[in-house]
């Protein structure tokens, strides 16, 4: 009996620690979308959250959509940015240092921080602002382990390594495994998984923007 009731008592201490995280819901066009933000990761948290309050993200366009991969937004330059213009260049507030654990993939869903090449960034410091929500695809195990093997033609001494659990997801939910231990992953999406779909299959222009602008209406703070 005492090894159940201490068995119990972790479980309510774990689902209370999850009950802390901070969630936010985000509002666009084609439908809300509710993201939870890992407390693991607490410098991109505490930044996204103060941008959300201070209502950043409002009118902020989803500039780069590519179908199968992801949705970015965060560039403070596309406010009221004319067609046609290239942008992404652009970041609300300075870089930030890179949060990159190996227990947070690139799974369909995810909330990430964009960030310039390791070629001038070889810290992988963030993005401030700009952010993207992974769509990604479903693999077959074959097709997932072919993925890994390229990926790892070019990683040299860092190669991607899955594990089985990993493996599973990409193979069941799906993802962008080629990103794994690249990029920051600060959060997951709880609702409103379909939406990154719909706005991932919109038309694209040759810099993959919305031929149609996609703004963010806004994004609010729903529990904390």
């Amino acid at each position: 009996m005492k090894k159940l009731a201490a068995l119990f008592c972790c479980v309510l201490l774990l689902f209370s620690c999850k009950e802390k995280n901070t969630i936010v819901k985000m509002l666009t066009p084609y439908g809300d979308i509710k993201i939870m933000l890992y407390n693991e990761t607490p410098i991109h948290r505490d930044n996204f959250i103060k941008l959300v309050k201070e209502s950043a993200y409002d009118g902020i366009l989803f500039h780069r959509v590519i179908n199968g991969f992801m949705i970015q937004a965060g560039d403070p330059d596309s406010k009221d940015a004319e067609s046609g213009v290239l942008l992404g260049e652009s970041s609300i507030g300075e870089d930030l240092p890179a949060e990159i654990l190996p227990q947070f993939i690139h799974k369909k869903g995810v909330i990430a921080a964009a960030r310039e090449g390791d070629m001038v960034n070889p810290e992988r410091k963030s993005s401030a602002s700009q952010f993207y929500l992974v769509q990604g695809v479903v693999y077959t195990p074959e097709g997932l382990s072919e993925r890994v093997e390229r990926v790892n033609q070019n990683r040299g001494d860092d190669p991607l390594v899955l594990t089985e659990e990993q493996i599973l997801t990409y193979t069941t939910i799906g993802g962008t495994p080629h990103l794994d231990g690249r990029y920051t992953v600060f959060g997951e999406i709880i609702e409103g998984l379909d939406v990154v779909d719909k706005i991932a299959a919109v038309e694209t222009d040759k810099f993959n923007r919305p031929l149609e602008d996609i703004a963010i209406k806004g994004v609010k703070i729903v529990r904390k």
